[in-house]
């Protein structure tokens, strides 16, 4: 999601919301035999990961620099890490900024990245294999490796081009985030001024090709009105790939609770989001503050990089709560509330955030959740399909409306 970047931050906040009351402070998270044995159990998914954007930031394209096979502290991803937190499944997102759209230039920046995530996967064979399929996913985790599959990160990556949507399928896509940051000229997104109030009917046609192909509909990033319509569109059971709940932390990327029970009749599943913006009645304000010191900064400041660090400087001189583990099982338990326990997951959003729930460091510490899950009294069956178990259910689903249509 890379909210790293301020421009997804924040818009205007609806006038009527739910806040979470002020909880007392909890105490650490402490492992148990048995969170740790139902943690082995699961097939772990997570729907965000933008490792590979930290590719390009970095300018390490070919790898030179960058070897995740060995500690990387300055990212929340590597290999010893991914090992210890048990991941099963990765959706690694081919991002690249919405403003591409403007020069034209998203779809060649969008297949580089794509391009980046099978390189990265190939470097890696015992560690890593492309998936295509749930088939695939359980074969692969049997195997003992860890199944990789691509999220595209904004309907602006296909320049409004069905034919470039059909492209990124047969490429390994298998979900496409409707938006970012910015609304398109057939979706509006969460975080920029509406334009079509939901989606155009051409915004409808991609939804309706998505469940033709089997390529998952994620609804991360986009409007309630797109959440709400593309949900009546689709013939198939949607996603949110790295989103929470809004009547916690009310800050446009998080899913409203009409539209989490309308996810409940779809079939389909929030992946909660780690980001401390998105978790905390206090970091939804922080972001929307550091939004406005964004747009103030921006009309000063015309490099990019001197933008960049006006802002580093800003966020030290003001804070953002980080949460913890506690808070994000709040998320999840909240869409347990209404839309049950079928349609809950995770998408951690890792490496595209600057903020990070306590005991959710990086990808090492998935177990947790499962622990804090355990603690409040879910079984190892609820677990697993938190864990993994209800994305893979959404999948397969998706696939069988593709073989119909």
């Amino acid at each position: 999601m890379r909210c790293v970047s301020v421009l997804c931050l924040v818009i205007a906040i609806p006038s009527v919301i739910m806040s979470a009351e002020p909880s007392k402070p909890r105490g650490e998270v402490t492992l148990t035999n048995e969170a740790q044995r139902i943690h082995r159990d699961a097939i772990l998914v997570d729907g965000h990961n933008d490792l590979p954007w930290q590719y390009r930031e970095k300018k390490d394209l070919s790898f030179s620099s960058i070897d995740i096979a060995k500690p990387q502290p300055r990212l929340h991803t590597d290999i010893p890490r991914l090992r210890k937190g048990g991941m099963g499944a990765q959706f690694w997102s081919a991002y690249v900024p919405a403003s591409t759209m403007k020069d034209h230039t998203a779809v060649k920046m969008t297949l580089e990245q794509i391009d980046v995530i099978h390189r990265f996967v190939k470097r890696y064979p015992d560690t890593f294999e492309m998936a295509s399929t749930v088939a695939d996913i359980e074969r692969i985790h049997k195997e003992g490796k860890i199944a990789s599959m691509i999220g595209v990160e904004g309907g602006h990556s296909i320049d409004n081009s069905l034919g470039v949507l059909r492209m990124y399928y047969d490429l390994g896509v298998r979900y496409m985030t409707l938006t970012h940051s910015e609304t398109l000229d057939w979706a509006d997104s969460a975080t920029d001024e509406p334009k079509h109030h939901g989606l155009t009917e051409f915004g409808r046609n991609v939804v309706r090709e998505m469940n033709r192909l089997g390529m998952l509909v994620d609804l991360s990033h986009v409007s309630p009105d797109v959440m709400r319509q593309a949900i009546e569109t689709s013939t198939a059971p949607v996603i949110f790939s790295h989103s929470s709940a809004f009547a916690l932390a009310p800050h446009p990327r998080n899913v409203p609770d009409d539209v989490l029970a309308m996810v409940k009749t779809n079939g389909g599943v929030v992946m909660v989001n780690f980001f401390s913006g998105f978790i905390t009645p206090e970091g939804a304000r922080a972001s929307q503050d550091m939004f406005g010191a964004y747009r103030r900064l921006s009309e000063k400041i015309k490099d990019e990089k001197d933008l960049e660090r006006a802002m580093d400087q800003w966020r030290k001189e003001h804070p953002m709560p980080n949460g913890s583990v506690h808070t994000v099982v709040d998320h999840i338990e909240h869409i347990i509330k209404v839309a049950g326990i079928d349609h809950v997951g995770l998408g951690s959003d890792y490496d595209g955030i600057n903020v990070v729930p306590k005991q959710l460091e990086d990808v090492s510490c998935y177990p947790y959740i499962t622990q804090e899950l355990l603690n409040r009294g879910y079984d190892r069956e609820q677990i697993i399909k938190i864990l993994g178990g209800n994305l893979l259910r959404v999948m397969k689903a998706a696939e069988k409306v593709a073989k119909r249509e």
